[in-house]
């Protein structure tokens, strides 16, 4: 009973981590795969580098986005999900 005592605290910081750190994180991450995978042909987007385009063409892992001077091959993950979602309220 005194080596449980002894380890509360630990573990009472590894759950009070794990609920304010570890699982928002994850729970972005899983939203930010579903932004990814929803994007159509067509959709306006904003890059985390700042760059505002519209999609051109989807890849496996990249896309092309057209800007007004010219088409740009990304990854798809350089889409920021935030200022994207901003942009096309």
């Amino acid at each position: 009973m005194e080596q449980i005592q002894q380890f509360a605290p630990f573990i009472l910081m590894f759950v009070v981590i794990y609920f304010f750190m570890i699982r928002p994180q994850q729970k972005r991450a899983k939203n930010e795969k579903q932004f990814e995978s929803a994007l159509k042909v067509g959709d306006k987007i904003v890059t985390k580098s700042g760059i505002h385009g519209k999609i051109a063409e989807l890849g496996e892992t990249t896309i092309v986005i057209e800007t007004m001077s010219g088409k740009l091959k990304m990854e798809r993950s350089a889409i920021s999900m935030e200022m994207s979602a901003t942009m096309n309220k």
